[in-house]
């Protein structure tokens, strides 16, 4: 990916060194290792780490989070460097869709952080994976998943580092679009097993809003290089429900896949890849996924 020299955002938050970060939780250490053992259950037990903060919050109003004040990435931080670049890509993309639709993009925040952070939805531990809370719009990364992205789960490249981003950033833009909320308030109204594949329509969603990005980075300023869509492609399929669920040594349960089959988060970033258009994201209105 084509990514040095281009422009970096500021709306990157560095809490890795920050009282309000903190590298531990419940006196304990979290190590990286435990990213894929968690995620891996979570899948298995048909648990979303969206659900998973809304539970830390009980469903209540949430409160201020305290933290110390916002610090920059150091500038020779490659990795931040990166992650910056991509966010700042993301902002020039989805700042021009939403004007072609009459609206103004609000660009969400990305919040690095060790082992474990407070969010405004809960703590956020860095065994979730990258997450996106829509209480404060910030989305939150531990750089060490990357390390487990491709050494645990066998997708490398930056592309597909770039790939989760954009996944996450297309948890926002359904914020501002007012689905993350329709989403919730049929949380407690529908069986678990129907909240599930609700749950995997709002994820294969955010896979292509992840394409519908690529395609129009791609469109603007070409940023692709050989081998990037082969990577993404890759990423999605190895973060598949049941890809995940076959790793941890348990049985396919599709009622419990909460984001998708690899098969599925597959064809919908390539959907958003080859359209580049937010209409052509509508899984809830999809009759096959």
């Amino acid at each position: 990916m084509k990514w040095e020299g281009n422009r970096q955002s500021d709306n990157v938050e560095d809490r890795r060194n920050s009282a309000g970060g903190g590298g531990m939780l419940g006196g304990r250490s979290i190590g990286i290792g435990t990213i894929v053992v968690a995620l891996v259950g979570g899948w298995i037990l048909g648990i979303n780490p969206l659900t998973i903060l809304g539970a830390l919050t009980g469903g209540a109003p949430t409160a201020q989070v305290q933290q110390s004040p916002a610090q920059r990435p150091p500038a020779d931080d490659r990795m931040a460097s990166f992650v910056s670049t991509v966010l700042a890509d993301t902002e020039d993309v989805w700042k021009t869709e939403f004007t072609k639709g009459g609206a103004t993009y609000q660009e969400p925040r990305l919040v690095l952080f060790r082992g474990a952070t407070q969010t405004a939805c809960g703590q956020g531990q860095a065994a979730m994976g990258p997450f996106y809370c829509p209480s404060d719009q910030k989305v939150y990364i531990d750089l060490g998943f990357y390390e487990t992205l491709k050494t645990r789960l066998g997708a490398p490249g930056d592309f597909a580092q770039a790939y989760v981003i954009a996944h996450e950033v297309g948890h926002h833009v359904q914020n501002l679009m007012g689905i993350t909320e329709k989403m919730e308030q049929m949380r407690g109204r529908v069986s678990t097993v129907d909240y599930n594949g609700l749950s995997v329509k709002l994820e294969l969603q955010a896979d292509c809003f992840a394409g519908v990005w690529a395609h129009n980075a791609q469109s603007a300023r070409q940023i692709l290089e050989q081998g990037d869509v082969e990577e993404a492609m890759n990423a999605a399929a190895k973060i598949g429900d049941d890809a995940l669920q076959r790793s941890g040594g348990g049985a396919v349960v599709p009622d419990s896949f909460t984001h998708g089959s690899s098969a599925q988060r597959q064809r919908w970033f390539n959907n958003g890849l080859n359209n580049g258009s937010v209409k052509a994201c509508d899984t809830f209105s999809a009759k096959n996924l």
